[in-house]
């Protein structure tokens, strides 16, 4: 049974959106050991379902008129049905984070890079954490296991114990 980590389920899953959010973007968080213990199985599921479904794209040909008005058939690609629906699920589970503009980063640059991403979150895990432990798991035939806790000792002020949980 998952704990409750005092907390009524609105306000915990809320606390668990927030932190598998931040986790997944940055790839370490520190936390509190009882948050880290909850928030990696519902971490790995979240990323289990990006492994199983990240290579599902349909490819099709479009035909678009350019601007001297002639026609030009274009290839796109899209999500196919199994990787929408986890898409969907896992934006369910997780909190929307924005990229940041870099401090010596020009304005015109951030847009540039940023002008087609829509959810930034999403293409980290579909485009760079899901590839990486799908390899993972060929290589070494090992589904699961793709978070890491460190305990790190009690707090100062209330005695919490710490923990470190970081993608593996």
């Amino acid at each position: 049974m998952p704990g409750k980590l005092g907390r009524t389920s609105k306000e915990r899953n809320a606390l668990l959106r927030g932190l598998a959010s931040q986790l997944l973007w940055n790839g370490k968080i520190e936390t509190t050991a009882a948050k880290a213990k909850e928030l990696k199985s519902y971490v790995e599921k979240l990323i289990t379902k990006a492994v199983n479904t990240y290579d599902d794209n349909v490819e099709f040909e479009v035909t678009k008129k350019d601007s001297k008005g002639k026609e030009v058939k274009v290839t796109s690609v899209k999500d196919g049905a199994k990787k929408l629906a986890a898409r969907r699920a896992i934006m369910a589970k997780t909190y929307d984070l924005q990229e940041v503009k870099g401090f010596t980063e020009k304005k015109s640059e951030f847009k540039a890079r940023t002008a087609d991403v829509q959810h930034p979150l999403m293409d980290k895990l579909f485009n760079e954490i899901a590839p990486k432990y799908a390899a993972r798991k060929e290589e070494l035939g090992q589904g699961g296991g793709y978070t890491r806790i460190y305990l790190l000792g009690e707090r100062r002020g209330d005695a919490a114990q710490m923990a470190i949980i970081e993608l593996v």
